[in-house]
């Protein structure tokens, strides 16, 4: 049996495949962890959600922020942007059965030693409250009241988290840390437009993972949704940084796609990847 975390894949169809070929998987034996970004940018989303909603349990995947835009746009809460490609999804006569099927994927996962998120964890968190707040949207996701939940978890405040949040803004704040963070501060205040490298940070504030007392530091947390960071770490060899593995390695801009095969001790994994061909212009 074979553990593999993977990163963005975006509507990425054919690296996938070429990919899962590559580590000679086999869903009655071996087990995907995708870390969330299924859909979107790329050319392919609607094969991606029917590739891996076939794999039953053996592919164990994550809720991105495209992915929850893709719910957003279907309930007509969003617009699709200029860069949207998700139509094809829209347009597909299973097109209901494969979002009910999203709506039911995790937000965080924690298995194996590893807890895996799309994006980053608020410094505040321990591991086991990551876990409960993030099932706290999942329960709502999967509720009666899908729409409503939506359309509340658009915004970028609260900031910061509290425990004393309540209703749509504590899932607010939940989702925008584990699916669109990248920079905050000691304090855990979120910032959002500094999408660029760790260079890029605005005064005061931090990549989440190297916050100085970060409550999830003793645990490997493996993450997508920062090309740059997932790229410089692939070309690296792969090495832990911070205690953090991040795995979007840019295949959707013509980077590659990347899965790392977990190994027996906490932290240990090697990196596999297939080169992929650019199929979105950044804009």
């Amino acid at each position: 049996m074979a553990l593999y975390l993977i990163g963005d894949l975006q509507g990425c169809n054919e690296p996938l495949q070429r990919l899962l070929r590559k580590i000679d998987f086999s869903p009655s034996r071996d087990t995907l962890y995708l870390l969330g970004d299924l859909v979107n940018r790329g050319p392919d989303s609607l094969a991606v959600l029917r590739s891996l909603s076939g794999l039953g349990d053996a592919a164990q995947c994550l809720l991105g922020n495209h992915d929850l835009n893709l719910l957003g746009i279907r309930h007509g809460l969003r617009k699709p942007h200029r860069g949207d490609t998700v139509q094809q999804v829209l347009d597909a006569p299973d097109c209901d059965s494969l979002l009910d099927w999203l709506r039911h994927r995790q937000m965080a996962i924690h298995a194996h030693g590893w807890l895996m998120v799309h994006a980053g964890v608020l410094p505040q968190w321990s591991t086991s409250q990551t876990m409960a707040l993030a099932a706290e949207v999942e329960h709502a996701l999967r509720g009666p009241d899908l729409a409503g939940f939506l359309a509340g978890m658009y915004g970028n405040t609260p900031l910061q988290w509290r425990d004393s949040l309540s209703g749509a803004e504590r899932l607010r704040v939940i989702v925008n840390a584990l699916t669109r963070m990248r920079f905050c501060t000691a304090d855990g205040f979120m910032e959002f437009a500094s999408t660029g490298g760790t260079q890029t940070a605005l005064p005061g504030y931090l990549p989440w993972f190297e916050v100085p007392g970060r409550k999830t530091a003793g645990t490997p947390v493996a993450f997508g949704h920062w090309s740059t960071l997932g790229s410089d770490t692939a070309a690296a060899g792969g090495g832990l940084l911070a205690n953090t593995l991040p795995l979007d390695t840019g295949c959707v801009w013509g980077g590659c796609l990347t899965a790392a095969q977990l190994g027996r001790s906490a932290g240990d994994h090697t990196l596999i990847t297939v080169t992929c061909a650019a199929a979105q212009v950044p804009g």
